[in-house]
Order: C-alpha cells, then structure tokens, then sequence
C-alpha cells in the first residue's frame, strides 16, 4: 500500500502538487484549490507535533470501527465530516499554499516512520509511524484527485 515514507510514492504526490494550476477545476465538495492546500497542511501539523489532540469519548470507542477503513486500501469517499479544525474558510494564495504544503510533506518525511510514531490523530488517536505515512498520502491522493492531478 502507498506511504509516504516510501520515496518513489513521495516523488509520485510531489510531481502531482507540482501539477496543479490556480485554475485547476474542483470535481467536488465545497473547498477552493487554494483553502484545500491550506486544509491538506494543517493534517501535517498533529504529526508533526504542531497541534496537539483533545479527543472526546466518543471518537475513542468509534475510531476503531473507523481505523480499519480508513487506513485499508481502498481510497477516501468524497464529501466525508471534516474536523472543526480541518476547516479553512478564509481566502487564501495558491501559491503560498503550494508551497507550504510541500514544505510541510517533506518535513514530515524528513521525521521519519520514528519521528511520528504514536503521535495522536484528531480522531484515531495514536498512530504508528506507517500509519501516519498510509494515512497521509491517502488524505493527500483524496484532495488531489478532487482537483483533478
């Protein structure tokens, strides 16, 4: 299954934000090209140690139904909930954006499968080093395909 931690499948999603153009067209949901980038970094921040998690109850008993799914091998549904803090409504600049997220992908890389292990996902809790990189491109390969690269 893809990862980021993997170089070829690092290499693959760079070239694809690379592809994208200010007037790349939307396929669904309700986010600009821009605020997607914005959103996309902000999933790098609690890996990251950026953001720190406060998980109500109930995503502990749910996240394990979820889990599974989420990290198996098929790819994220479109329109799923977004977390409060996923959501980006102001305007943003693309290439700003871009950019940022790049940074943020290979800084995130750059930590290592050791350097993100169990670190707490908004809504799962702590994840492995390889579940972090499954989770991450498949977060990313789901934002991107909404924008068509």
């Amino acid at each position: 299954m893809e990862n980021l931690f993997t170089a070829a499948d690092r290499e693959a999603m760079l070239v694809r934000l690379a592809a994208l153009q200010p007037e790349s067209p939307r396929k669904w949901g309700t986010m600009t090209l821009p605020q997607m980038l914005a959103h996309c970094s902000v999933g790098f921040q609690y890996p990251l140690g950026e953001k720190t998690v406060v998980r109500p109850l109930i995503f502990t008993l749910l996240a394990p139904l979820a889990k599974h799914r989420a990290l198996g091998p098929k790819a994220l549904g479109r329109n799923g909930p977004t977390g409060r803090d996923f959501v980006i409504r102001d305007q943003r600049d693309f290439a700003v954006e871009r950019q940022r997220l790049q940074d943020y992908l290979l800084r995130f890389c750059a930590e290592g499968r050791g350097g993100v292990n169990n670190r707490p996902h908004a809504f799962f809790g702590p994840l492995t080093g390889d579940e972090w990189g499954r989770l991450m491109f498949k977060h990313l390969d789901h934002h991107l395909r909404q924008f068509g690269a």
